[in-house]
């Protein structure tokens, strides 16, 4: 990361010199509503005390040198450690977040944070879930089931897994956009109030700007979902995770047998994990992929059909060509040529 930009969010923050001198806790009331009486949200950090004056999206460097105790929030947090490191208590699981990664925290995560030190920066980014709208829309295109998948993770019930730990340290497209978001919600003014440095996007071009760029930031994500880690809590979903990303590098040869002794586990669990968390078989998670690797090459090269049907996965093309006529109402051959007429 630009140094001139670490040295700007390495300042200390009103709240951390309070720390230094002598305050042994964080100060509540930038953070917790006063108004909240009951013991399963005294604990919550509150939206409206981080993300004030109708903002979908915030972001402030993490305090320093103090204990954060447990809580939650009302609202997705994602951090990204820009230099050194954090340790992280998640849902009672221990992670340390590394120079150049992400969590993503969704709103049912319990979560505290160990004492930073002083050339620890991390940078917490507090969203409404609206804001991903724009987003998620950019992925829609993506015919993928490890995208769906995704953004449940992030938006969806509490599913024993309420984090992602991307470990993309060594991706340097993901770094350049996280400086580049980190950058264009620096301009301007700085608030303060007390706490640490809050930097705002103060008009509509700025917001936009950021949302476009985390639409990048996950489609970026979704060509290395090798790098996440979940919660060890969640098994469906680290299998999951596996599964759809083995459909998606493996679709032409795949098959739930040979998933099933990769994973050591058995196809007729597999196949109930699989239906509870899509809704779908695996038979309809590889067909889907397949189509929509046919679609691609149709509308984009000029292989034969016979060669596509081959390449995605279906020797019997005439199989093939029943299969794509019953999804798509129509002959590959018709596909491809209204594809280019448009």
């Amino acid at each position: 990361m630009n140094p001139k930009l670490i040295e700007k969010l390495s300042k200390i923050t009103d709240e951390e010199r309070a720390i230094l001198d002598g305050e042994p806790y964080i100060n509540r009331a930038l953070y917790y509503s006063s108004e909240k009486k009951s013991s399963s949200s005294e604990d919550e950090i509150d939206s409206s005390r981080v993300l004030q004056n109708g903002k979908l999206i915030d972001m402030r460097p993490h305090v320093r040198f103090v204990h954060f105790p447990l809580h939650t929030h009302n609202y997705v947090e994602f951090i990204y450690m820009c230099q050194g490191e954090t340790v992280h208590i998640i849902d009672g699981q221990r992670i340390t977040l590394h120079q150049g990664d992400l969590l993503f925290l969704n709103q049912h995560a319990r979560q505290e944070i160990l004492p930073a030190g002083e050339n620890d920066i991390a940078i917490n980014f507090m969203i409404l879930p609206e804001f991903f709208d724009t987003s998620f829309a950019m992925l829609e295109h993506e015919e993928s089931p490890l995208k769906d998948f995704l953004i449940s993770c992030l938006t969806q019930k509490d599913i024993g897994g309420n984090f992602l730990y991307f470990g993309v340290s060594a991706i340097p497209q993901i770094q350049n956009i996280m400086e580049n978001l980190i950058l264009n919600m620096l301009p301007g003014s700085t608030e303060t109030s007390g706490s640490a440095a809050s930097y705002t996007p103060d008009n509509s071009y700025s917001n936009s700007v950021n949302q476009v760029t985390m639409g990048l930031l996950f489609m970026t994500l979704l060509q290395h979902t090798d790098t996440i880690r979940v919660s060890r809590r969640s098994f469906e979903q680290e299998i999951m995770f596996r599964l759809l990303r083995y459909v998606d590098e493996q679709y032409r040869d795949a098959s739930l047998k040979a998933f099933a002794e990769v994973v050591r586990e058995d196809e007729y669990v597999l196949s109930r994990i699989i239906k509870k968390n899509t809704g779908s078989t695996f038979k309809d998670l590889l067909q889907n992929k397949r189509m929509s690797k046919a679609c691609d090459l149709l509308k984009n090269t000029d292989i034969s059909i016979a060669d596509i049907s081959v390449l995605i996965g279906y020797d019997n093309t005439s199989f093939f060509h029943r299969l794509f006529r019953r999804l798509y109402n129509c002959s590959p051959r018709d596909f491809r040529l209204s594809s280019r007429a448009t």
